[in-house]
Order: structure tokens, then C-alpha cells, then sequence
């Protein structure tokens, strides 16, 4: 398995778990966005949209670029492909697992049909 830092992942999956902060996400898969035009939808503050931003900053799923008052901010991937990474190397442990279980079952079910014609 590969080896991802718990600290980054933590942060990853703690901005991603508020339903806040996955609409901000898909609003800046669509473009850079500044601050005022992502809040705009949400009824919340400016400093309470500002506090999401900051998780999602800390979180490396987003980046900030200041141009004079203006703060525009774009989305960052990577953590998410690293968390998606993560994610795809336990699905194939359970298919794995799941796959070795089915084999089993299908030899067991072999196995009492010809104890059966036995009989």
C-alpha cells in the first residue's frame, strides 16, 4: 500500500465532510471565483464563507491570489486525487476479498452437490 501522510489526509477529508465546503469546491471546478462570488449563494455571512475558504486553504484544496482588495481563489486537486488514491486501494482490498469469498462459496456449493449425487 502506499503511504499517505495522515495529517494531509485528515485535513482532506474534515474539508470535504461540510456540505458548505463541497458546493465551494464545485463552484471553483467551474473557474477561479472571488471571494464575494462564491458566497453570494449561500445564506451566510462573508466571514462566515471566509471561515470555510480558511479550511479549505489549510486543506490545500484551494489557492488565493490577491489582486488589490480582490481575492480570487482557484481549486487545487491534488489532495483530492491523494484521498481518491487512498480510497481506490481499500476498494480493491474489499473486491479482492470479496472475489477469494465467492470463490469459496461457489467451491462449497461444488462440493455438496456431489456429496448430494452421492447419496
Amino acid at each position: 500500500m502506499v503511504n499517505f501522510s495522515p495529517d494531509h489526509l485528515d485535513l482532506t477529508f474534515a474539508a470535504l465532510a461540510d456540505p458548505t465546503r463541497r458546493r465551494i469546491l464545485e463552484e471553483l471546478a467551474g473557474g477561479d471565483r472571488c471571494v464575494t462570488d462564491l458566497a453570494k449563494p449561500h445564506a451566510m455571512s462573508l466571514p462566515a464563507v471566509s471561515k470555510h475558504l480558511k479550511v479549505l486553504e489549510n486543506a490545500g484544496l484551494v489557492s488565493r491570489q490577491k489582486e488589490g482588495r480582490v481575492h480570487s481563489l482557484k481549486l487545487e486537486a491534488a489532495p483530492m486525487q491523494q484521498a481518491q488514491q487512498w480510497i481506490e486501494e481499500y476498494r480493491r482490498f474489499w473486491e479482492e476479498s470479496f472475489d477469494r469469498l465467492d470463490d469459496y462459496l461457489k467451491k462449497l456449493q461444488t462440493t455438496a452437490k456431489k456429496h448430494d449425487r452421492k447419496k
